[in-house]
C-alpha cells in the first residue's frame, strides 16, 4: 500500500543539490565567432576575385567588338571626301573560263579594284568628262600564252567603274589576237545582268555551245566565256534565267 507524501524527500535534494552542483562546475567552450567571421571574409574574398575576372572578361569581349566595329566604320567612312564603294573582299580576282580550243590554252579571268590601283592613269578621254568613278574592272582574255590586247599597256581590257554594281560593267565581246577577234582562236565574253544564269551560243552548223555565269565575289559584276575554233560561225547568241526562260536572242555575231 503506497503511504501519501507528507514532506520533501531527502533523496530528491540530494539529487536537486547534485545536479546544481554540476551545473555551476561546467564551463562551456566559447562559441567559434572567429572561425565564423574568418570563414565569411574568405568566401567574400572569393566572390570578388570571381567577380573581378568576369567583368575583366565582359570588358575584354566588349572592347574587341568595339574594336571590330570601329575597324568596320573606318573601312566604310569617308575621310572628307566622299569614298567610293568597295568590294566587301577588297581586290578579287576570278577565273570566268578556260580550257584549250585547236590545240591552244585559253583562259578568261575578271579582276576587281575598289580603287585605282598603283601606276593606273585614267585614260584621257574620261579624264576630260570629269569624275566617272574611282574602281577599276579588268578582264584579261589569254589564248596560247598571250594576252589579248598587250600591246595597249598593262591596264587594256580595263574599264573604269563606280563601285560594285556599275551597269557600264555589262556588255559583251569576242576577243582575239588577231583581225579584231574575227578570225582564228576567239573568245566570246560576256558581261550580263543579274537574271541571266547561263549563255547557249548556237553555230552556223547547228552545233552548240554554253556557259555558266559567274560572279566576282563581293560585287554585282557577273561573266560567262565560250571559246570558238578557227572557222567557227555563230548563228545566234542566247541568255537565259535560272527557269530556262530565254532572255536575249542575239544574231549579229559571227
Amino acid at each position: 500500500m503506497i503511504q501519501p507524501v507528507t514532506g520533501p524527500d531527502p533523496v530528491e535534494n540530494e539529487l536537486r543539490h547534485a545536479m546544481m552542483v554540476s551545473a555551476r562546475g561546467y564551463d562551456p567552450s566559447p562559441a567559434p565567432v572567429q572561425k565564423i567571421l574568418r570563414s565569411g571574409q574568405a568566401r567574400r574574398a572569393r566572390r570578388r576575385t570571381v567577380m573581378t575576372a568576369a567583368c575583366a572578361v565582359l570588358v575584354a569581349c566588349l572592347g574587341t567588338s568595339v574594336a571590330s566595329l570601329a575597324g568596320s566604320l573606318n573601312r566604310d567612312t569617308s575621310t572628307g571626301q566622299q569614298a567610293a564603294p568597295a568590294s566587301a573582299f577588297g581586290v578579287v580576282s576570278q577565273v570566268v573560263g578556260s580550257g584549250v580550243v585547236d590545240g591552244k590554252s585559253w583562259s578568261v579571268t575578271a579582276k576587281f579594284y575598289p580603287t585605282f590601283p598603283a601606276g593606273f592613269k585614267v585614260p584621257a578621254k574620261l579624264a576630260d568628262k570629269g569624275p566617272a568613278g574611282k574602281s577599276l574592272l579588268c578582264q584579261q582574255t589569254v589564248i596560247g600564252g598571250v594576252r589579248v590586247d598587250h600591246q595597249g599597256g598593262e591596264w587594256s581590257g580595263c574599264q573604269v567603274v563606280n563601285g560594285t554594281s556599275d551597269i557600264t560593267g555589262q556588255g559583251a565581246g569576242l576577243h582575239g589576237l588577231g583581225d579584231k577577234g574575227l578570225t582564228g582562236v576567239r573568245i566570246f565574253v560576256g558581261n550580263p545582268d543579274a537574271k541571266v544564269t547561263r549563255a547557249v551560243i548556237t553555230l552556223k552548223d547547228g552545233r552548240h555551245f554554253k556557259a555558266g555565269v559567274r560572279t566576282l565575289p563581293g560585287t554585282n559584276y557577273r561573266s560567262f566565256a565560250i571559246p570558238l575554233g578557227k572557222g567557227q560561225t555563230i548563228a545566234s547568241v542566247d541568255q537565259y534565267d535560272a527557269g530556262n526562260h530565254r532572255l536575249t536572242h542575239d544574231t549579229f555575231w559571227r
